[in-house]
């Protein structure tokens, strides 16, 4: 875990009274909760239950049906999120190091890279091309986004997919960090991911 907390201002995320709809269909609705500093939100349900939804509206990729999504002491949400969804996003002839490169450079060239593939276990893969990753490989590429450069809030969609045991430990030591530095981890789960959280919040029926 890191010494510093780097969040200094505290942020926070209420949800007051939210209702998503997908093609026509009211998935949930009167959704509230709120996160603050080092808090955990695990989101649990069924496969349709609105749980990708509900990740994807708090990261403004689909507008709520009704109700607020409010990121206090954040002057601009898109800039202060980080989102990890299904698609590990990545190029297939491209390598390991040279995605870590791109995305701090994405980033505000301030991502540390190397040590990003450090701590997600990918230093020795550091010149393999995407297309030869495993899928659990594959997905720690994915995560190394997370610590690249830090932002407050973390949106995670599934992230402990095709990950082994040795990578969900990997996850859970990433999310523990990042409450400790004063962040905000909302995850959608099919299972739970170990670390405990601040909030288990059942979505949909």
């Amino acid at each position: 875990m890191s010494g510093a907390r780097p969040f200094q201002d505290n942020p926070a995320l209420r949800v007051d009274g939210l209702a998503v709809a997908r093609g026509g269909r009211v998935l949930f609705s009167g959704l509230s909760f709120a996160a603050g500093a080092g808090d955990y939100v695990e989101l649990r349900g069924a496969n349709g239950s609105g749980k990708t939804s509900l990740i994807r509206a708090l990261a403004g990729f689909l507008p709520p049906r009704a109700g607020t999504i409010v990121f206090e002491r954040i002057e601009e949400p898109a800039l202060a999120l980080h989102y990890v969804g299904h698609s590990n996003g990545l190029k297939s002839n491209a390598s390991v190091a040279s995605h870590a490169r791109y995305w701090a450079g994405l980033f505000g060239g301030v991502g540390d890279a190397e040590g990003a593939l450090v701590r997600v276990g990918l230093s020795g893969a550091r010149d393999r091309l995407a297309r030869t990753l495993s899928q659990g490989q594959a997905r720690r590429l994915a995560l190394s986004r997370l610590v690249i450069a830090p932002r407050p809030i973390w949106l995670l969609d599934e992230p402990a997919a095709a990950l082994d045991a040795q990578g969900r430990e990997t996850l859970g030591a990433l999310v523990a960090a990042h409450r400790a530095d004063g962040g905000i981890v909302v995850a959608a789960v099919h299972e739970p991911l170990g670390p405990e959280p601040s909030l288990a919040l059942k979505v949909g029926a």
